[in-house]
Order: structure tokens, then C-alpha cells, then sequence
């Protein structure tokens, strides 16, 4: 029994130290979860334009007053 037990922990000690130094460090890289990357709209330069007509086509049209304040001319 006295032979055993030294035995016993020498086998351990030998197997036990080669697996905790075998291979190094292990590294997990999770594949279940895509990286999601945040895209640039588009339609960044459509809402801008649009707007821009619209005042353009307010300032080129005008109010003419005039015309809605229902004056007419008469001849003679």
C-alpha cells in the first residue's frame, strides 16, 4: 500500500500537468449571432429635393394678389 500511493500520484501529476499545458489558450467564437452592421439610408438625398422644389416652386408662382381680390376693370 505505501508503494501505491506515490505511484499513484506521480501518474497523476504527469497526466494531469501535460493536459493543463496541452494546445494553450482556447478561444470561442460565437457563430449563432450574425454582426449586425447599420446601413446607410438610401433615400438620404430624396426628401431634400423634394422640399427644395416645392419652395422653389412656391417663390416662382408668387401670390398675386391681384387676381384673388376680385377688382375688375371696367372700359369704357
Amino acid at each position: 500500500m505505501t508503494k501505491v500511493v506515490p505511484t499513484l500520484l506521480t501518474l497523476s501529476l504527469a497526466l494531469g500537468s501535460t493536459a493543463a499545458f496541452a494546445g494553450g489558450p482556447v478561444v470561442v467564437e460565437e457563430e449563432g449571432q450574425p454582426e449586425v452592421v447599420a446601413e446607410s439610408p438610401r433615400s438620404g438625398w430624396i426628401v431634400p429635393v423634394v422640399v427644395g422644389l416645392v419652395v422653389l416652386c412656391a417663390i416662382a408662382c408668387g401670390n398675386d394678389d391681384d387676381a384673388t381680390t376680385g377688382t375688375t376693370l371696367t372700359g369704357s
